[in-house]
């Protein structure tokens, strides 16, 4: 794993950030390495060193980096044609939205390029239907503390978490957030003026922290008895990561809406909202629109994606490596000092490791060690390897892990 380079001269790696630093906006805490290839599981950065990457973009290259089946999709759309607008039809985006549409039980899809412009769908959505309805006054959302559902003005109200809020008041109003988990104060928050409810099955930046068993069940039973529309953030849970195609399949219930990104393109940008029938007609023609979503590279790609994703037994691998990694992670938990590992947390291949620690600290520790992970808040280390992993794999990063965690 990553060697220092015997040389006195800047590495390429140091050159290079030092040319970001300069002229890239300072709005991230990147980790110290420039990524420069990627196969599989593995990276390796400017300077030839090797990781093991078990965060693949934030849950994004489900299929790892350079699947060759995604590749040759997207070399073959751009050897034909690469955008034409949604002022035409194209094949490859409604090939997408046939296999979407299948294989959430949703009936219409609209397509962007990001989970925050998925979000901003769901969220227009939710206003049009309500006036459609003559019931102008309902507008606001019910959301999560410690939620998150994008950086636009909407989406950053959205979620609830402050910190993501702090110097871009004053916030868009209609907004209010509740416990996760609690469904008594979703119920007290409910108001004649409220438009829906949304929600992730997973909270994938507030901590790896899944949903109870029955709550997406009793929103959607709260949503039919109050009028409401149920949105569900899919973007970090969907196309497969908890090991069921989408994560709110776990409670039986369908959302009038979702939204979905991030593994949608195993890494080239697309974001898609996919809704019932009855609430997609009140978007018609000029209520909302986007110059390059669905995008017929990103598009391609994505059907190459679901074909990989779908395949009879795909998800059952998925399933059994998440458990599989889960276990070994609470055993390495067992091993270690009383409360190092606080809480080993995830569905599928969605883990988090709540530490006693900041979690930068910890990750660099791993970094340094050949493994790359990401923080999920201020003290949870995420883990969301591509479903390619293999058990080797797994095996060699649970080892460099423990002899982490043993040496902190």
């Amino acid at each position: 794993m990553p060697q220092p380079v015997p040389s006195a001269a800047p590495s390429s790696n140091d050159t290079l950030i030092q040319k970001a630093r300069h002229h890239l906006l300072q709005n991230y805490k990147q980790q110290p390495i420039v990524l420069a290839r990627g196969q599989g599981t593995r990276v390796w950065d400017a300077d030839g060193r090797e990781y093991l990457d078990l965060i693949g973009g934030v849950a994004t290259c489900a299929l790892g980096h350079c699947h060759p089946d995604v590749v040759a999709a997207a070399h073959a759309q751009l050897d034909t044609l690469w955008h034409v607008s949604n002022a035409f039809y194209s094949q490859p985006q409604i090939d997408l939205a046939a296999q979407l549409c299948e294989w959430s039980g949703l009936s219409r899809a609209f397509f962007c390029n990001s989970g925050a412009e998925a979000n901003e769908a769901l969220l227009k959505l939710a206003r049009k239907v309500m006036k459609d309805r003559g019931t102008p006054e309902r507008f606001e959302v019910i959301t999560f503390e410690r939620s998150f559902h994008g950086r636009t003005l909407a989406t950053v109200t959205a979620t609830g978490q402050p910190k993501y809020h702090a110097g871009f008041e004053p916030l868009p109003a209609g907004f209010h957030h509740v416990p996760y988990g609690d469904l008594d104060a979703v119920r007290a928050a409910v108001k004649p003026t409220t438009a829906a409810i949304l929600v992730e099955p997973v909270q994938g930046e507030g901590g790896v922290r899944q949903a109870p068993a029955g709550f997406l069940k009793g929103l959607r039973a709260l949503c039919d008895e109050k009028g409401l529309l149920l949105l569900v953030d899919e973007i970090q849970t969907g196309m497969g990561r908890t090991g069921i195609p989408f994560g709110f399949m776990r409670d039986g219930i369908l959302p009038d809406a979702i939204s979905m990104a991030k593994a949608l393109g195993n890494g080239l940008p697309i974001g898609a909202m996919l809704c019932r029938d009855d609430v997609g007609a009140s978007m018609v023609p000029g209520s909302h629109g986007s110059t390059f979503g669905g995008n017929l590279v990103a598009a391609a790609a994505a059907n190459a994606v679901l074909k990989v994703i779908r395949q009879p037994g795909f998800l059952d691998e998925v399933n059994s490596k998440g458990a599989y990694f889960l276990e070994k992670l609470r055993g390495i938990q067992s091993r270690l000092p009383a409360g190092r590992v606080v809480e080993v947390r995830g569905q599928g291949l969605l883990v988090g490791l709540e530490m006693d620690r900041d979690a930068p600290q910890v990750l660099g520790k791993l970094r340094e060690a050949g493994v790359l992970g990401n923080a999920a808040g201020e003290r949870t280390v995420r883990f969301a390897p591509p479903f390619t992993i293999s058990r080797e794999e797994l095996d060699q990063s649970l080892a460099i892990i423990e002899r982490v965690l043993t040496a902190l």
